[in-house]
């Protein structure tokens, strides 16, 4: 349940931003609450299944269905907030190509969903190794944050910015030896910001870029169920793949510092990419 000092930091930092942009620039201060709002919302969902298994010894946690209901409800809220109420439209860009395509309203929301949902279990799965899922993400955020600078949106500027610097915080405890782990609260909160920020940003599908690491953690273990139930063999010594390495003899430290050196240069493509 560590990921409680991230959500501490972030809700903390992103209320004294909110309180300094209000006086100023009250759009910078009303696009930060979204994104703060989404963030915790999957925070939460985490934080009542670590909850029921460290609190109250129910070493299953929240089912299956009711901790994907639980991401689902907050993804939709999200998803209608910033066609409904935000307005932000539904043009997505394609990376690359450098053009911004618009969905029907009936498309975008979906998929907007499907995105959330996918990121946030993907960064679920990455975390399992002391420091790795922490790494990562904040590489990924990093690359948005700096999105949002390029693209002039303060908003995802200032709240990227409190989240890389509560990852980086919470990172000083989680390296191995870790001395804290963030649990489902801290994973799905990473997971949803990632998703919020890129869509907040029009950006989704640079997520197949930057969170590439993720969804390959994700694919491994699609892969190795898949397998084992067709075959009743194993692709993988273990899935996610990150623990395939760490049985293959390679330390933890290295598999850390391998993800992170891959995510660091799949965000230095994204950025070319736009």
């Amino acid at each position: 349940m560590g990921g409680i000092i991230i959500i501490l930091a972030t809700i903390i930092s992103a209320i004294g931003m909110y309180k300094y942009y209000a006086g100023k620039e009250m759009q910078v201060a009303m696009g930060i609450l979204p994104l703060l709002l989404v963030t915790v919302g999957f925070g939460i969902v985490g934080f009542i299944d670590d909850f029921k298994k460290l609190i109250l010894k129910n070493t299953k946690g929240l089912s299956p269905s009711l901790k994907m209901l639980g991401l689902l409800i907050v993804a939709v809220v999200y998803a209608v907030y910033l066609t409904k109420v935000l307005n932000i439209g539904t043009e997505t860009y394609i990376p690359f190509l450098k053009v911004y395509v618009n969905m029907p309203i009936w498309i975008y929301i979906p998929f907007a969903i499907i995105v959330m949902l996918a990121t946030t279990n993907a960064i679920n799965l990455t975390d399992g190794i002391d420091g790795l899922s922490t790494s990562v993400t904040t590489i990924i955020i990093t690359c948005l944050t700096i999105i949002g600078i390029i693209l002039g949106v303060k908003e995802v500027a200032v709240f990227g910015s409190i989240l890389i610097g509560a990852c980086l915080g919470f990172l000083l405890f989680n390296l191995h030896p870790a001395k804290i782990m963030m649990g489902d609260t801290g994973s799905l909160l990473l997971g949803g910001a990632i998703a919020g920020i890129a869509l907040y940003l029009k950006m989704p599908i640079i997520l197949l870029i930057i969170a590439l690491v993720p969804i390959i953690e994700t694919l491994s273990v699609i892969l190795q169920v898949g397998h084992y139930k067709k075959t009743g063999e194993r692709i993988f010594k273990m899935a996610p793949i990150h623990h395939h390495f760490e049985l293959s003899g390679w330390k933890e430290s290295k598999i850390v510092t391998v993800f992170g050196v891959i995510t660091l240069i799949l965000s230095f493509i994204a950025l070319i990419s736009i």
